[in-house]
């Protein structure tokens, strides 16, 4: 997108997301009209008061004191209706604020894994957090500004046309320096505003990387080059927000220089006007008042200009959030997907084709056919495929040819929740809520009774560990399991999984951080809690596998062989290498 089509279209934007609060606006734009109007008749009051002062011995008290008495009347009303307009467009803030997280937040949850994959969560963390709030306080200070300075400028121009069109059209003629100005300015500050988001983004993505693993960092000494590294982002967005605010902040010294030239010359027009130089029309007063309609008309730019940095960054932070809202969602089920019931768990996987690089294939030609309850493993070294069948056995990618069937029926044809609803995952990176022990074991099944949950927890060999806990099954795990182990959190996730009761297990890698004594009888469990469930197991350690009715062996995206534990064994090809070695 180039610079000079970003601002329209986020703009564009900007107003659709606003249309919903369109009356709520127009209140506002009532109240700041109040505001402004009575602001403008103020100084025309003041003028007025002036010219019943004709001498020190002629002058017009009451007339003096009704005027007065009515500009403090319209100075209390003026200052409600801009408290109201505040107020209002506080709200208005807000809710658009409040829409535009959750908008983002449901985006998240229904965008591609591959956008997931290709985007750093500290980045995308950022649109939903910094950015909406650096947009919200532009806007708020948009809202603020724009709709009284509009109705300012739009009114000062008629009461001067009414007191003297010389005065009028000199501020005219030179109102144009002042527009131009700000125009040049904000067209290059966005560009800069842009790069500094950016850059902030980057930024905020190192830092969570770098707090999220700060153990490795430190076992590996790598203090010092995260350190560098995160000196040099943030040099960067140093330089960037500093050509930023620099050029934004020229808008405001040039547009003063420009208002003090229309003051000058509505002193000067108006003195002549006075003098009778142009026939008249104005006197004393009402030259004091063209002076302060003068200052009125020139404010609202100075405090345009003041916040446009906080406009162009605004727009500049709107405008990465969209990006978010806008990008593509995962595929959506067909309008005649079928929802299904429990599922008997025949799972066939016939000719599958599928690559992250679509000029190059990594899962090709994969059959495989599990039938209910059958226990099958996929097996191979390191980036063989293995996780991404399972990916796509869940659809978090969907297959780019072939077919794969759920007792018989092709799951494209399923609706991606009845489909998941009907498996359950344990992973090898496990994902606790900042919730309570009960609370993440009841995630997959909110209904469960404490004795089901407490019966399942005995039988996966986490119920001894959670009773050691400080308050039990209602212990507040803190972020990512807080300071359990991994293997403990690993068997909180187990248990969740089997709380659940699905008729298809997924287990990828599940007790690769138990330790081997409770591998050993968690493998016992999984043994009599799997017992008539379809289970697929993703697994390095071969002895964990050696007991399924079905051992795949993939190399290079595709299975090699297949066959029991014992037939691998005696075919002596590469299931027997494996074997041999334990290298997976």
């Amino acid at each position: 997108m180039s610079d000079k089509k970003a601002p329209r279209g986020t703009v564009k934007k900007l107003l659709r997301a606003l249309r919903p609060y369109r009356g709520r606006l127009l209140f506002s734009l009532l109240c700041s009209a109040v505001n402004a109007g009575l602001s403008l008749y103020i100084p025309l009051l003041f003028g007025r008061c002036i010219d019943l002062i004709v001498g020190p011995h002629n002058v017009d008290t009451q007339g003096v004191k009704n005027k007065l008495m009515l500009s403090g009347a319209l100075i209390l009303i003026s200052a409600l209706g801009a408290y109201l307009a505040a107020a209002e467009n506080n709200r208005v803030t807000q809710s658009v604020i409040r829409d535009l997280r959750n908008g983002a937040f449901r985006k998240i949850q229904i965008l591609p894994l591959s956008y997931l994959d290709s985007h750093p969560s500290g980045d995308t963390l950022s649109r939903v957090v910094n950015d909406v709030d650096r947009f919200a306080d532009g806007l708020l200070l948009g809202f603020t500004q724009f709709f009284s300075g509009v109705i300012t400028i739009v009114g000062t121009l008629a009461l001067l046309f009414s007191l003297s069109w010389q005065v009028a059209l000199t501020v005219v003629l030179l109102t144009p320096l002042s527009l131009v100005t700000a125009h040049l300015i904000a067209h290059r500050s966005f560009r800069y505003f842009q790069r500094q988001a950016s850059i902030r983004g980057s930024l905020t993505a190192l830092t969570e990387e770098t707090v999220g693993n700060l153990k490795t960092v430190k076992a590996f000494g790598q203090e010092e080059n995260a350190g560098r590294r995160f000196d040099e982002v943030n040099g960067e967005l140093k330089s960037a927000s500093l050509k930023a605010i620099f050029i934004s902040s020229i808008s405001n010294p040039g547009t003063r220089f420009v208002n003090a030239l229309v003051y000058a010359g509505v002193a000067i027009t108006g003195a002549f006007s006075v003098l009778g130089v142009f026939g008249g029309g104005l006197t004393v007063g009402l030259l004091v008042s063209a002076l302060g309609f003068a200052n009125q008309y020139t404010k609202p730019f100075n405090e345009i200009s003041s916040v446009f940095a906080e406009m162009q960054n605004a727009l500049t932070c709107f405008s990465r959030v969209r990006e978010l809202t806008d990008a593509p969602a995962e595929q959506p089920d067909p309008p005649e997907a079928a929802e299904i019931g429990r599922a008997e768990g025949n799972v066939e996987l016939h000719d599958v084709a599928f690559s992250y690089d679509k000029s190059r294939e990594f899962i090709k030609g994969f059959n495989l056919s599990v039938r209910e309850g059958q226990k099958a493993a996929i097996v191979g070294t390191t980036g063989c495929g293995k996780t991404t069948v399972i990916n796509l056995l869940m659809r978090f990618y969907e297959i780019d040819g072939g077919r794969i069937l759920l007792d018989g029926t092709d799951i494209r044809d399923i609706t991606k929740k009845s489909l998941r609803g009907n498996v359950g995952m344990v992973l090898q990176d496990t994902w606790l809520k900042n919730a309570s022990v009960r609370e993440n074991l009841l995630e997959g099944r909110p209904d469960a009774s404490d004795e089901e949950m407490i019966a399942t927890a005995k039988r996966t060999h986490a119920h001894s560990f959670i009773k050691r806990l400080p308050q039990g099954y209602d212990t507040v795990l803190g972020e990512d399991g807080g300071s359990l182990s991994q293997g403990q959190k690993q068997l909180l996730c187990i248990t969740r999984a089997m709380l659940a009761d699905p008729n298809i297990l997924i287990l990828d890698e599940a007790t690769s951080s138990i330790d081997l004594a409770t591998e050993i009888k968690v493998q016992k469990a999984f043994d009599e809690l799997t017992a008539g469930r379809t289970c697929f197991i993703v697994a390095h350690r071969l002895s964990t596998v050696m007991h399924c009715d079905v051992i795949a062996v993939m190399d290079g995206g595709k299975i090699v062989e297949k066959g029991t534990h014992e037939a691998l064994l005696a075919q002596g090809g590469y299931y027997a290498k494996l074997w041999a070695s334990r290298s997976c």
